[in-house]
């Protein structure tokens, strides 16, 4: 009886020995979990945490170790001063491959943090000068204000032939910077902006700059903004009797834009997003629906390239066989990752070679894919 007993303890023992000595890797994620971006945070996190759950549940091994993944989340509230603080909390838990943060304003300051710990960082945030900064671990999961205001402009002179157009920003780094690509492509492609007005990421009444715009009988607004302000924005012009489009990046193209717009959001509203068509991509539908199974609501814009980034970070560990992070990144700078959303391989910058920006509208409150280019 006594070996029995001694047999069995000796097996639990190699049992819990074998799990313990699993790789653990921590994905830190920093978004807005809270306020008026909520819902962007949350579906990014979503679209870590898939990535986290499936690669557990057919564990990689790396340097013979099986790997456990975690996901350690950080609410940074869309703001600089709480990314900071986000950014050191998840240092400090171990973290050295990061997704996020999602806002440009958070993600510019919080970089040079991850950056001094030897962090790797996978972040959809647009504003060019976030990979002008020269940080060797930083990747940009996407395409930039560069590639999303000027295509924006592109279409709106060549597709829709648009003459006179205006532009309003939120003075936040990301809208600051795709309102002036828009602004400076649309002049090259021999658009006249007759006005450019301003406010911020916390209002909700744009009468007197609409009403102002109103007199210049523009053609087109473009938004540099988020949802919150995007969709009262088109209530507004509704309101005002303003027959112009609203164009804005991927930030106004999200199922929230239509839900807090309601009958002001729909074919008068364009917006670009990095990346083609999910539904055409081999692997979106698949994805989609893995994604709706788990969290019973619809992927919305970046869900996709989170999931991709996380998953990149573990493809690079089997390649380079270590977790150590100068490895991982010696491997994701000098090769390619195919994705959901995409082929991921960057430029000495950190930024995508290649990326596709897709032009969407609005029907019944989803946005729907037009084209990609």
């Amino acid at each position: 009886m006594k070996l029995k007993h001694t047999a069995a303890a000796l097996a639990l023992m190699a049992a819990f020995g074998a799990h313990a000595q699993d790789t653990v890797v921590k994905i830190g994620h920093s978004g807005p979990l809270s306020g008026s971006q909520a819902f962007s945070g949350k579906d990014n996190e979503s679209g870590a945490r898939l990535a986290v759950e499936e690669l557990n549940a057919k564990p990689i091994t790396v340097a013979g170790k099986k790997v456990k993944f975690e996901l350690l989340s950080e609410d940074d509230q869309g703001d600089p001063k709480a990314g900071m603080a986000a950014a050191q909390k998840l240092i400090d838990k171990g973290v050295r491959f990061v997704v996020g943060p999602y806002n440009s304003g958070v993600a510019i300051p919080a970089s040079r943090t991850y950056n001094d710990a030897g962090a790797l960082i996978a972040t959809v945030a647009t504003n060019p000068k976030l990979t002008q900064q020269g940080y060797s671990g930083l990747y940009r999961v996407n395409a930039s204000d560069t590639q999303l205001g000027s295509k924006m402009a592109l279409y709106a002179a060549k597709e829709l032939n648009f003459k006179t157009v205006a532009v309003i920003d939120d003075r936040t780094a990301f809208g600051q910077g795709v309102a002036e690509e828009f602004k400076k492509q649309a002049k090259a492609a021999g658009m006249n902006v007759v006005g450019h007005e301003f406010t911020n990421d916390k209002a909700f009444d744009f009468t007197a700059i609409l009403t102002k715009l109103k007199t210049k009988k523009v053609e087109a607004i473009f938004f540099g903004g988020y949802a919150p302000q995007g969709a009262p924005m088109a209530r507004q012009m509704k309101q005002l009797g303003i027959n112009a489009k609203l164009l804005g990046g991927d930030t106004i193209c999200t199922a929230e834009m239509g839900k807090l717009g309601g009958d002001a959001v729909g074919d008068n509203v364009l917006c670009s997003q990095g990346g083609a068509i999910l539904d055409k991509a081999s692997a979106g539908p698949a994805f989609k629906a893995r994604f709706k199974a788990r969290f019973k609501q619809d992927a919305d814009v970046y869900a996709a390239a989170y999931y991709d980034a996380t998953m990149m970070y573990a493809q690079a560990m089997q390649k380079a066989n270590s977790i150590d992070p100068q490895k991982v990144q010696a491997v994701i700078s000098a090769g390619s990752y195919q994705g959901v959303a995409g082929v991921y391989a960057f430029d000495a910058k950190g930024d995508m070679k290649q990326s596709p920006v897709t032009i969407f509208t609005f029907k019944g409150g989803q946005p729907s894919p037009l084209t990609s280019y």
